[in-house]
């Protein structure tokens, strides 16, 4: 199958894998460098969705034969680096490949500005000086100015030397508003009970929003794309969650992060004790284990679950199996640039050879 495989119509809903690894690192080991940084392609018909952009986003988007202009919107979970890494890329070279005056601007859609610094881990020995302390939490909005001030000598240079249009012509970034009445703040209630919320919709597909637990960051989302034929729900980096369980409750498939928390106990035994101590506290309270996976998945009545955002990205995959104890439907662990359908009545799994 060729990297510009065109789906039969029963697979008119589906999501590309495009990369399958979590964590702000490159992962060695056994397979390294064959799992690409986080980042989902949810297709339907010919428009697609982005959820996510992480390091090779680009490079991948062009494995699967996705075209810049397809894209209609990218939506960013949470603002950590290993989501976000690319959304240089995907702005400064992503307008190169706009060529049509007329076509709406891709949106990009994430949390605005936290407001506040995050509690300091009660693990310091002594305050910690944030970098940029006069705006230290940017949002999606200002990230995306920031980055192409940052990238302005190139920006311009195309604008005035090869006459192309501004990329904030074509891609228009805004921040997701969080309903008022949840409750929310950032460090006092980062994760009230909350029900979704509408973020996007166009003629295809709506997509919903909830918080979900993954501190320090607040906020940090999960996202449903819902269908007439289909949904998806893709979880972002979180511990198991009341508020997930609810936004995934029936979902044709369910794409939620998973960590080796027995690769935590070992991973930072070289480091310094008070930041190891700190960095295991960090992951045990903010993501998921496979097996607590399955049982979100066994909660919501997902129809089927992949495990995706893997950490480490080089583990044994008999690690994600363990999804299988506590859920009993379809499983997938799928690899870099493989196709999972969220059509209802049919969830075939196609790998996308590589070229």
């Amino acid at each position: 199958m060729s990297a510009n495989f065109v789906p039969e119509p029963e697979l008119v809903r589906y999501v590309v894998a495009l990369g399958t690894a979590g964590g702000p690192r490159w992962w060695k080991g056994m397979g390294q460098g064959e799992r690409a940084g986080i980042a989902t392609a949810v297709v339907i018909g010919d428009a697609v969705y982005l959820v996510d952009l992480g390091h090779g986003v680009g490079r991948q988007l062009m494995m699967a034969g996705i075209d810049i202009p397809s894209v209609r919107a990218m939506f960013l979970t949470h603002l950590h680096s290993d989501h976000t890494i690319d959304l240089a890329s995907m702005t400064v070279f992503g307008f190169l490949h706009v060529v049509d005056p007329e076509q709406p601007p891709i949106r990009i859609i994430g949390p605005g500005n936290r407001g506040m610094l995050p509690p300091q881990s009660p693990r310091a020995a002594k305050p910690v000086d944030p970098l940029f302390p006069e705006n230290p939490t940017l949002g999606t909005r200002e990230m995306v100015q920031t980055l192409l001030h940052a990238y302005s000598t190139d920006v311009n240079d195309r604008m005035i030397d090869s006459l192309r249009p501004s990329p904030l012509k074509h891609f228009q970034a805004e921040d997701i508003v969080v309903p008022e009445q949840s409750g929310f703040h950032p460090n006092e209630n980062p994760t009230p009970g909350m029900e979704p919320f509408v973020i996007y919709r166009d003629e295809l597909v709506t997509v919903t929003a909830t918080l979900v637990e993954h501190p320090p960051v607040a906020p940090a989302f999960a996202f449903r794309f819902q269908t007439a034929n289909g949904s998806v729900t893709i979880s972002g980096d979180t511990a198991p969650c009341e508020n997930l369980v609810r936004l995934a409750e029936g979902t044709d498939l369910l794409m939620h992060e998973a960590i080796d928390f027995g690769w935590v106990d070992r991973a930072y035994a070289h480091e310094e004790p008070q930041t190891a101590q700190a960095s295991v506290d960090h992951h045990r309270k903010s993501h998921t284990s496979a097996r607590q996976a399955g049982e979100i998945a066994t909660r919501a009545g997902a129809k089927a679950l992949a495990l995706h955002h893997l950490v480490p990205g080089t583990a044994d995959p008999a690690v994600w199996r363990r999804a299988e104890e506590t859920f009993d439907g379809p499983l997938y662990v799928p690899d870099d640039l493989e196709i999972i359908s969220f059509a209802q009545h049919e969830i075939p799994s196609l790998t996308i050879e590589k070229v």
